[in-house]
């Protein structure tokens, strides 16, 4: 009998992985907002749920891969909660405050369910691949019940300790340093255009030498080709993700200077209207801060 295993949310993330789990030879009942994204899935085997605590089994494993805060404490009601029950382990791969993470571990305990903070690194192809990275953070025994299923999603496991929080501390800083190496490059390539290099010779040269790393070769190529439209990190979501890092910083009296300016790009890129763009569309400020534009 396969393991069953509950997935609540099936945006591009949470779609590639529960192919994933059904590849691995999981049990898996799904969830979305909009049931006709679960089509592709029950065609491979999934069982559709009609509300999200449909997916719990008592004792089981829930993951949940939604967009915010607000959309993880939505699906992590009391009827999630009692379904699970006793034993019972809630996954939650969203990328969101650790105070978030942490209070909602404190509820899940009212009802013996242990809540596992699990956030990936890894666009929609990577996840389609199971070439995500998993961090994770939260008690060790529900940790070691949730491995199968990052083994089935992932090509690797980074383990943070017990503290609630702290794998979304880590996503947090990932999705920083992310954005960081796109203003970076963008500054770079804008430089290199007014002094007559272009920048797919500027940013050829660095990705086969001194930043040779899938950031870096990836993120460059969408700079290279003015490929914005093409959204595996939409840019709303990047904006949210540098707000709740600065709101972990500022909680912590952390000074983070370059984090303002990252927030302050992504806000001017909504003002003129690319919120249907990819994040990496963010490089576009610096390029007209220069005079110089790189829409195709």
């Amino acid at each position: 009998m396969p393991q069953q295993i509950g997935l609540i949310g099936l945006g591009q993330m949470g779609r590639a992985m529960a192919s994933n789990l059904l590849a691995a030879g999981f049990g898996l009942r799904v969830y979305n907002r909009t049931a006709a994204r679960a089509q592709p899935l029950v065609e491979k085997g999934a069982t559709p749920a009609r509300e999200p605590h449909d997916v719990a089994t008592a004792g089981g494993v829930v993951l949940s891969v939604v967009a915010d805060d607000r959309a993880v404490e939505e699906v992590a009601t009391d009827k999630l909660l009692q379904a699970l029950g006793p034993g019972g382990v809630h996954v939650s791969m969203s990328t969101i405050l650790p105070a978030t993470s942490e209070k909602l571990a404190d509820r899940h305990a009212h009802f013996g369910v242990t809540y596992v903070a699990a956030p990936v690194f890894g666009r929609p192809e990577a996840a389609a691949a199971r070439r995500l990275w998993v961090c994770t953070s939260g008690p060790s025994e529900a940790k070691q019940r949730a491995r199968p299923v990052f083994d089935a999603i992932g090509q690797g496991v980074f383990d943070f300790g017990e503290a609630p929080g702290a794998a979304n501390v880590v996503k947090l800083a990932g999705n920083f340093l992310l954005t960081a190496a796109i203003e970076c490059m963008a500054e770079a390539c804008a430089m290199g255009e007014k002094n007559g290099v272009p920048r797919e010779a500027l940013l050829g040269f660095f990705t086969q030498t001194l930043f040779d790393c899938p950031i870096y070769n990836n993120y460059a190529r969408r700079l290279v080709d003015a490929d914005y439209g093409n959204v595996g990190f939409a840019l709303p979501l990047a904006l949210k993700d540098m707000a709740l890092a600065q709101q972990t910083a500022t909680a912590g009296r952390v000074p983070m200077p370059v984090l303002s300016l990252l927030r302050d790009r992504f806000v001017a890129s909504l003002a003129k209207g690319r919120g249907n763009l990819d994040a990496a569309a963010v490089a576009l400020e610096a390029a007209e801060d220069a005079g110089i534009s790189w829409f195709k």
